[in-house]
């Protein structure tokens, strides 16, 4: 029992970290300038190590010793945790446009009528060889230790349950698996949470910047102590990890399959069984789903209800993966109370992928298209290109400031600049910006308008509601076929082939579903964007996304996935 309790912990622990990751994921591209492809890829990455190991693990599975190789792959978790916080010790201060002249550069984002060049704005400098291998070195050691995760995960779990299963009586053996399987549901859920506090705290609170931060939360600017939550996680995995070299190798020698001959034989026994090829295919097509979900889904809620990353965060740890675990649960209990036979787990999954695909089919349809943005989504006169309103070509602005604000003609400006600003008021106490004034572009009665800082919103909120139900609703659905999924495959192959065709399966779903699912939502997201943030030359983040077109491929790619499971 103490072993199970160990488990429990180390797993809880060990999943704190890869949901910690997918909540703060639009966190890390905004502050280092990622695309969704490239964040989608950095989500997917730890398979690539784990995908590798583990069916020679599970295969040599009794010729070790289980609790040492489970201590010794904590542990490396543990330094891939502490390794994903190292960009933000390594890296110098996150710098962003402003108004105010501070100690990074006396330029500022207004409307600046001295000629040409004679005022700069530090984003314009922002191109040194050195910022270019600075971000580099971040993407170098975030990919590493997501790659050394995927490896120090691979014997947790077979090597876990595998002993559980050794020393547990068979009478409760199937309530210890049950328990550890119920902590891998609430851990990303746990993660999330822990995402939604840590992001309230600013990225350099551990740094002296020499001023206080005029962003607030709900600024489009606003980065949040990402690194944070991996220094937790990480630490708590290192505690888990040291009851495991203390407990003993001995248990009676398992009989089983391990006869390194007939591998392939049993490999293609069970890739040739109709039932289980095509409930894997099933699971395959729910598990790309869940993968996008879980990795952009807090980014989809930010952008189309103009949240901000902590409280999106708290929605998807507070309803949308107990709602998972509620389905899950009720799955089994259905099983359980009608003693189901294997049609009639066949039906149960069918209906409940049915239900789901009729009530995730409206949420294509429960959104708001982008705010009006001046040059981009909306343009007071169709003659002039991009950016080129007739009101501030005096102003030389900066071509890549990037510091909305909302006018109050309610037409959102990229910058203070674009707008024509010439004055910025100051609440002096809390040195933030109160308004701009005299913005030349905004038209107040026939006078020089006024604009608000931050963005104006999609003006969406009041669909947040139902969009949460319905999805909350779809996903308990969608989850209820877990359970009767995993029975149709453990009862339709051969005994002495069930642990085996469960590991073929895990290999199966991370190779098709888990590691390109993520990558594949991430380029669907970035077709959508309309103005990209310029790093070098490169596109860096996106700053603006079509957000009916956003809607639409993210929750589309959903929607396929979720008839191709039915």
């Amino acid at each position: 029992q103490f072993f199970v309790f160990c488990h429990g912990l180390l797993q809880l622990s060990q999943l704190l970290i890869s949901g910690y990751l997918k909540s703060t994921i639009s966190t890390i591209e905004k502050r280092y300038g990622l695309s969704s492809q490239t964040s989608g890829l950095l989500a997917s990455f730890n398979e690539v190590g784990n995908t590798l190991l583990i069916v020679l693990i599970s295969y040599f599975g009794s010729r070790v010793h289980r609790p040492r190789f489970i201590g010794c792959g904590a542990i490396l978790v543990s330094l891939a945790g502490f390794l994903m916080s190292l960009p933000h010790f390594i890296t110098g201060p996150y710098e962003y446009d402003q108004s105010i002249a501070s100690v990074f550069s006396n330029a500022t984002d207004l409307c600046q009528p001295d000629g040409p060049g004679s005022s700069g704005n530090l984003s314009d400098t922002s191109c040194t060889p050195h910022t270019a291998k600075e971000n580099h070195e971040v993407l170098v050691v975030m990919f590493v230790a997501q790659a050394l995760r995927g490896i120090g995960g691979v014997p947790i779990q077979p090597f876990g349950i595998s002993y559980i299963d050794d020393f547990a009586s068979e009478r409760n053996s199937p309530l210890y698996l049950g328990i550890l399987f119920s902590l891998t549901v609430v851990g990303p859920g746990v993660a999330f949470m822990l995402g939604s506090a840590m992001l309230r705290f600013y990225v350099d609170i551990d740094k002296d910047i020499g001023e206080e931060i005029q962003l607030t939360n709900k600024d489009p600017r606003w980065v949040g102590a990402w690194w944070l939550g991996y220094l937790v996680a990480a630490s708590l995995v290192a505690v888990s990890a040291v009851p495991y070299f203390f407990f003993p190798r001995e248990m009676p020698k398992e009989v089983g399959w391990e006869k390194a001959r007939c591998f392939p034989l049993v490999l293609l026994r069970n890739l040739r069984h109709p039932v289980y090829l095509l409930v894997v295919l099933a699971q395959v097509n729910l598990s790309a789903m869940v993968a996008g979900l879980a990795t952009f889904m807090g980014k989809f809620l930010e952008r189309q209800f103009s949240l901000t990353a902590s409280f999106a965060n708290m929605i998807i740890g507070a309803v949308n993966i107990p709602g998972a675990m509620i389905g899950i649960v009720v799955g089994g209990a259905i099983m359980k109370r009608f003693q189901m036979s294997l049609r009639q787990c066949g039906a149960l999954c069918i209906l409940g992928m049915l239900l789901c695909v009729v009530l995730a089919f409206p949420l294509l349809f429960l959104g708001c298209p982008t705010q009006k943005v001046a040059g981009l989504t909306y343009s007071e006169s169709s003659e002039f290109g991009h950016h080129a309103l007739e009101c501030n070509l005096h102003c030389n602005c900066p071509e890549k400031a990037y510091n909305p604000i909302c006018g109050s003609n309610a037409i959102e400006y990229i910058s203070p600049c674009y707008a024509g600003c010439d004055v910025v008021n100051i609440d002096a106490d809390k040195n933030s910006v109160v308004n701009y004034t005299n913005c030349r572009c905004i038209s107040e009665n026939g006078m020089a308008g006024s604009a608000k800082p931050g963005t104006c919103g999609t003006g969406c909120s009041h669909l947040l509601l139902p969009f949460v139900v319905l999805s909350c609703l779809a996903g308990i659905l969608a989850s209820t076929s877990h359970t009767p999924s995993f029975m149709l495959i453990l009862r339709s192959v051969q005994p002495e082939d069930k642990s085996f065709a469960v590991g073929i399966q895990f290999m199966l779903l991370r190779f098709l579903a888990w590691m390109p699912g993520p990558v594949l939502y991430g380029s669907a997201i970035d077709t959508t964007c309309i103005l990209w943030e310029k790093k070098c030359d490169k596109n860096a983040a996106c700053r603006y996304y079509d957000n009916d077109l956003f809607r639409h491929r993210y929750l589309g790619l959903q929607f396929f996935f979720e008839v191709g499971a039915f």
